[in-house]
């Protein structure tokens, strides 16, 4: 999706936009195509957004149109974008070490536990908010697999590795390995197949 600062002056694109947006969110056939024109396609749209919010069927984007698309596209920007990442409060030199409680270590642990599901090499740590030595063991098992120094410690550079690593490895445990496009079946083609 372009960034917001291009549809600057652009009303038509963004009407276009924000009712594509709409149609995303609400699993609609995508009838609009941002071009910039109000054709017969923007107009029809407009016409059945209007009707499904009550509103008369125009198919003209007044104020009142206009301002209904922008409250429901404010909505399914964030049903149909990305989602919004998740980043630890950790200052720039930061280190939690052993013995400490924080509530940053909840999500460490949630993340080393689902890892740890999909990579045999990391060891399943505690829940308990606190870096204790099953958190500090799986931190260091972690650190050995990403080439870091195994401290066992968490720094924003092992919390930077673990956020990189947790959708791969989700991805890991939903999708079977061998259903993964990276990964090819061996069993794919076999030799009769093959002509």
């Amino acid at each position: 999706m372009r960034p917001p600062e291009s549809f600057i002056a652009q009303p038509v694109r963004s009407l276009q936009t924000m009712l594509r947006v709409i149609a995303e969110s609400n699993d609609e056939p995508l009838s609009v195509i941002p071009d910039g024109i109000y054709g017969q396609n923007t107009a029809n749209a407009v016409s059945a957004f209007q009707r499904r919010k009550g509103l008369s069927p125009t198919g003209v984007a007044d104020q009142q149109t206009w301002d209904a698309i922008a409250g429901e596209y404010a909505a399914a920007i964030i049903v149909a974008g990305e989602p919004q990442p998740v980043n630890l409060l950790l200052e720039t030199n930061q280190v939690i070490r052993a013995g400490e409680e924080n509530p940053n270590l909840y999500l460490v642990q949630a993340i080393l536990t689902v890892l740890s599901q999909a990579y045999a090499s990391i060891t399943a740590p505690s829940f308990s908010g606190i870096l204790d030595i099953p958190t500090a063991e799986s931190i260091s098992s972690f650190q050995v697999l990403n080439g870091l120094p195994a401290t066992g410690e968490l720094d924003r550079l092992t919390w930077h590795n673990l956020a990189l690593h947790y959708p791969l490895a989700t991805r890991l445990l939903i999708v079977p390995l061998n259903e993964i496009p990276y990964y090819p079946d061996p069993n794919r083609f076999l030799p009769s197949q093959i002509i």
